[in-house]
């Protein structure tokens, strides 16, 4: 039996609030809509969800404040931002605060749909993965399936797109990972919105491997990335 995903969704547009709650149950998805972001948090820690879809400017808490919160909570659950700003720097700020999609107003029902099935189905290959899962490096141990990333001084939790690039690295330690091989693996599309989009995660994780001298990850200009790893 298909598991049901439950939506929180976040819309101070009373009329796209109800006209998005209808379209996505009747595609079988059951959603919560809370008109503003203290409502949508106060729903968040009381009830169990599996999607988030946040509008970004709302009354009493923003979207970007909200998933800052929701994050805290949470770190693997799915975040798609709805905005009607179309400002690059906008977008990753979204994706600085942990979205996994960011779509602007206006917008067709059938694309949310296609891009909450994409942001579930990178999910589920985490889940489902039989690869090698489990990789030590440095001072680091990287579990791919549990999405952490742990030293003998703490566990830090990774999103799902964080662990999926960071496996692509790891598979490809001391070698360039190319950045069009790793857009179309995880984003599905080596757009230039997506680039950039990674470029926000690779320095996520460089933050994260900060604490050891000898684990280093550079850019390769014009090709990609590498994971460099010093005796």
């Amino acid at each position: 039996m298909e598991k049901v995903t439950r939506v929180l969704l976040a819309e101070d547009d009373k009329n796209l609030g109800n006209i998005l709650k209808t379209y996505l149950e009747a595609k079988n998805y059951p959603t919560v809509l809370c008109p503003d972001g203290k409502v949508a948090y106060e729903a968040f820690k009381r009830e169990e969800f599996d999607f988030c879809v946040l509008d970004i400017m709302m009354p009493e808490m923003d979207g970007f404040t909200l998933a800052k919160k929701i994050r805290k909570i949470d770190k693997e659950i799915p975040i798609l931002f709805l905005s009607a700003k179309a400002m690059q720097e906008d977008r990753i700020q979204g994706f600085e605060v942990g979205a996994d999609d960011y779509l602007t107003k206006p917008f067709s029902m059938e694309e949310l749909l296609l891009r909450i099935k994409a942001i579930l189905r990178r999910s589920s290959n985490i889940e489902n993965d039989s690869s090698k899962s489990e990789f030590k490096f440095g001072k680091y141990t990287f579990e791919y399936n549990r999405q952490t990333l742990s030293t003998v001084d703490g566990e830090q939790k990774l999103t799902s797109k964080e662990a999926e690039l960071l496996k692509l690295l790891c598979e490809n330690m001391n070698n360039v990972l190319d950045r069009t091989v790793a857009l179309n693996k995880i984003w599905f599309d080596d757009s230039y919105f997506n680039a950039r989009s990674m470029d926000v995660y690779v320095t996520k994780l460089r933050k994260y491997l900060k604490g050891d001298p000898n684990v280093e990850l550079i850019n390769v200009h014009g090709v990609g990335f590498k994971l460099v790893i010093s005796e």
